[in-house]
């Protein structure tokens, strides 16, 4: 009876699981929403962009999302590795709760978990370019920071900007992340519904769908920003004609 009572137990924590990364996934996607557009203020107003950067400085509210923010973040990546190797101990059961997945959605389902590799190593780039050199900065009390070797404000986000994204490696870089980060929204947006219980025929399309638009629109307003800064500064290099 007992042994009976345990495969209940299993499946009902793998469920739990995926849950907790369901909504963490979801909220995470809000997040990269949210920045997206705060960056993309950046392309059409520099002084715009460092309004924003000054107002999400080291205030308490800043510091709070930023740490409900990392807790998600760190959940999310746990709860995932978690699931990874229980999926590869059962052998041959379905990543992520999927109970159909059409041909066309495979590659990104089994290869979720190096892809979130591949995210998160250019998180670490990212958050040593950016969020170290601007709120941890004001955190730790510095008037400036180094962008090339010129010194500016934590709060002058348009000068890290337009320093990293004049490097064409960096900008390479940012576009093999935004493609990783592609494949692992199409497939994580719509799973992360069904696990919560919307997994009907008819929603199951409409949420591929939906999840091909998000990504997209995530991708696409990132990649504008570094493409935009780096042809910015080809031109003001004399490289393309006035």
């Amino acid at each position: 009876m007992a042994k009976n009572d345990s495969a209940p137990s299993l499946m009902n924590t793998s469920i739990i699981k995926k849950f907790v990364m369901s909504i963490t996934g979801l909220m995470l996607i809000l997040f990269l929403l949210f920045h997206m557009s705060m960056n993309l203020v950046a392309v059409f107003s520099t002084e715009g962009y460092n309004m924003i950067c000054e107002f999400l400085g080291a205030n308490w509210y800043a510091l709070a999302a930023s740490l409900g923010l990392a807790a998600g973040f760190v959940i999310h990546i746990i709860v995932a590795i978690i699931l990874t190797l229980q999926n590869q101990k059962a052998r041959g059961s379905i990543k992520y709760a999927v109970n159909a997945r059409p041909k066309e959605v495979e590659w990104a389902s089994k290869n979720m978990f190096v892809l979130g590799i591949i995210v998160i190593g250019f998180l670490c780039l990212h958050l040593t370019q950016f969020w170290y050199k601007m709120q941890f900065a004001e955190l730790m009390g510095l008037e400036e920071v180094s962008a090339g070797g010129v010194m500016v404000s934590p709060a002058d986000g348009a000068a890290l900007i337009q320093y990293f994204f004049a490097q064409p490696l960096y900008v390479v870089l940012y576009i093999v992340w935004l493609g990783a980060l592609w494949f692992h929204l199409t497939h994580g947006f719509w799973s992360a519904f069904q696990t919560i219980g919307w997994d009907g025929k008819i929603w199951f399309s409409r949420l591929r769908c939906i999840s091909n638009i998000v990504a997209t629109i995530i991708a696409i307003g990132f990649a504008l920003v570094p493409i935009f800064f780096l042809i910015k500064s080809l031109c003001c290099s004399g490289c393309c004609p006035a």
